[in-house]
């Protein structure tokens, strides 16, 4: 097999994963072979539905480090499930075999032979049960990570990273920690250093509005500052607290690489104001660098045909470089 492929798990089956993987591949050549684990027959019926022809490579996963791939056709690993039919509702129904994608994926992925792994979205409410708050942290306890990872929402003209991911705003306030926000920016910092050579300049919210609060203290007095002032010491380059409704005006946010914001609309919310869906969710700290096409399974759109791809391009070519 060629070094460093790019590994993709096609993730719910009742998503719009496949149609954009579908107008990804035919649009773009990418350097790297994409090897896809899903169903062969999920892949078939939604191609025909959608009306793709594509030719199909079928991988033995236990040779699959003996092949020559490349992306003439598209290459697959079967997850053996029978699917009735492609466009189903949501449901309990496909958790097996999601699980049995990503254990596959985290199996392959000890080998060091792939440039990441790029997951389809997945039902938080069916998959994940209130077990994990998403896949950032369902893999992150599969890899023995857990409470070592941070979501970063990457565009190269600037990117966002929550402290907190899928919490509701009401529990926000209680898991907002010194240690989160120091390695949250240790984290960052890391990984700009590794993969672009440089050193984020790096702004931080407050969480409340315009950095205060009514009550005699607030979290931006016993935590917040206190943890910019350490990491000013520790000579990162952080700036903060800001107040979340200005530092997105375009003269502000320009002169930063990276937002760090207390929750996750906080962020989440005007970077996809800014650039749509041209933005791609890394996950950091993980053995293998992991990422997710920034955008939901979108039920309502399925088998229509209209979706945007752009997300799921940018992340296969994040890992084609």
């Amino acid at each position: 097999m060629n070094s460093k492929s790019i590994l993709v798990v096609a993730g719910e089956p009742n998503s719009i994963f496949l149609e954009i993987f579908f107008k990804s591949i035919k649009k773009n050549n990418f350097k790297k072979p994409i090897v896809l684990i899903v169903s062969k027959n999920l892949l078939l019926k939604q191609m025909k539905k959608l009306k793709f022809k594509l030719n199909i490579n079928l991988i033995n996963k236990k040779k699959l480090f003996l092949q020559k791939l490349n992306n003439k056709k598209i290459n697959i690993i079967n997850v053996d499930y029978e699917f009735k039919n492609v466009f189903e509702k949501i449901s309990d129904n496909s958790n097996e075999y999601i699980e049995k994608c990503f254990l596959l994926a985290s199996s392959l992925l000890k080998s060091n032979k792939f440039s990441g792994l790029i997951n389809g979205p997945i039902s938080k409410k069916n998959f994940l049960k209130g077990r994990y708050l998403g896949i950032t942290e369902y893999l992150a306890d599969k890899t023995n990570r857990k409470n070592k990872t941070v979501m970063l929402i990457y565009n190269k003209k600037l990117s966002v990273s929550p402290i907190t991911t899928h919490l509701p705003l009401k529990e926000v306030y209680k898991h907002i920690t010194k240690k989160r926000i120091i390695n949250q920016v240790k984290y960052i910092n890391e990984f700009y250093l590794k993969k672009f050579k440089i050193k984020p300049n790096i702004a931080i919210t407050g969480l409340n509005p315009h950095c205060e609060s009514n009550y005699k203290t607030s979290e931006e007095e016993r935590i917040i500052i206190p943890s910019i002032k350490h990491l000013i010491k520790k000579k990162y380059k952080v700036h903060g607290p800001f107040a979340a409704d200005t530092i997105f005006l375009k003269d502000q946010y320009c002169k930063y690489d990276v937002i760090i914001g207390m929750y996750h609309d906080q962020v989440l919310t005007p970077i996809k104001t800014l650039f749509g869906f041209d933005a791609i969710n890394i996950t950091i700290g993980l053995p293998f660098v992991r990422i997710s096409p920034d955008h939901g399974p979108n039920e309502k759109m399925l088998g229509k045909n209209l979706s945007d791809p752009k997300s799921l391009i940018e992340a296969l070519k994040f890992l084609d470089k």
